[in-house]
């Protein structure tokens, strides 16, 4: 079956690098025209290479999502780049782990900041443009069908030791994303998320990898796991395999599609079967 996005306009949270850049490349594969959104400048000018020429148009927007302005920054880019706003995804994200007497206000702050409040600010800042856009779709009697996909966690979903400030942040937008849907159905936009296990990207490197040393604003942030741990974990997903990006692109790019036209309100988990 080919999935045709062609005259859809989509932006990206995140899409510098791993999960991102691989939900980017689905969407212009299908001939979507997508804004790239990270804070590092430097991976998103990286990324936009990879995507020329991929098939729809690609622009990019370094920022810091936490910033309370910045979220109308990216709507604003958004139209004036493309001219809509057809589909949203929210992925931006990372850990900072620890168990709660270890864990600092900043820190359990900055996990809602990125994984809930950011995708808060860039729907809010959607909304009046959208409401009025399908107001005249319905007048014309040409309705659209727009998207939302934020991405959550079986962190959120079941919890998971270490992970307070995370897995209440996913959780979170678990409660938005279910909210959502009901709020926006009437302007004809399906709402969901996806919920990742262990996809292989630099959260869950083994911790000596130099690539889980991330900086985040002034702040430097060490992710990844324990190679032991990695490796028990890897054996108790039922497929047998840590995800790729790729295959939690793809479960993305369902909701982004017309294959999910009438699903709204949902949470599909892409975990190889694994649930804390």
């Amino acid at each position: 079956m080919n999935i045709s996005l062609a005259n859809k306009s989509a932006v990206v949270t995140g899409a510098g690098r791993g999960i991102g850049l691989a939900i980017a490349r689905s969407l212009a594969a299908a001939d979507a025209s997508v804004l790239l959104v990270d804070i590092d400048e430097s991976a998103l000018q990286a990324a936009e290479k990879t995507l020329s020429g991929s098939g729809g148009k690609i622009a990019t927007l370094a920022g810091d999502l936490t910033d309370p302005n910045f979220a109308q920054a990216v709507i604003d880019r958004l139209i004036r780049e493309f001219g809509s706003i057809d589909i949203i995804v929210n992925n931006a994200g990372y850990t900072w782990d620890n168990v709660i007497q270890k864990t600092t206000d900043e820190q359990f702050q900055a996990m809602l900041d990125i994984h809930v409040i950011a995708p808060f600010r860039i729907l809010r800042a959607a909304a009046n443009w959208i409401r009025e856009r399908a107001k005249k779709e319905s007048e014309t009697g040409k309705p659209v069908t727009r998207k939302v996909v934020s991405i959550t966690s079986i962190s959120g979903l079941d919890g998971n030791p270490g992970q307070s400030g995370y897995a209440s942040g996913k959780a979170a937008v678990v409660g938005l994303t279910k909210t959502l849907a009901k709020e926006w159905g009437r302007y004809n936009v399906t709402v969901n998320a996806v919920g990742f296990g262990l996809i292989d990207t630099r959260l869950i490197k083994p911790m000596d990898d130099a690539e889980t040393n991330i900086a985040i604003g002034e702040r430097q942030v060490h992710v990844g796991m324990q190679a032991q741990v990695r490796e028990q974990a890897t054996k108790m997903i039922p497929l047998g395999r840590l995800g790729t990006p790729e295959d939690a692109a793809n479960a993305v790019f369902f909701f982004c599609s017309p294959l999910s036209d009438y699903v709204t309100g949902e949470v599909l988990v892409c975990s190889g079967g694994i649930r804390f």
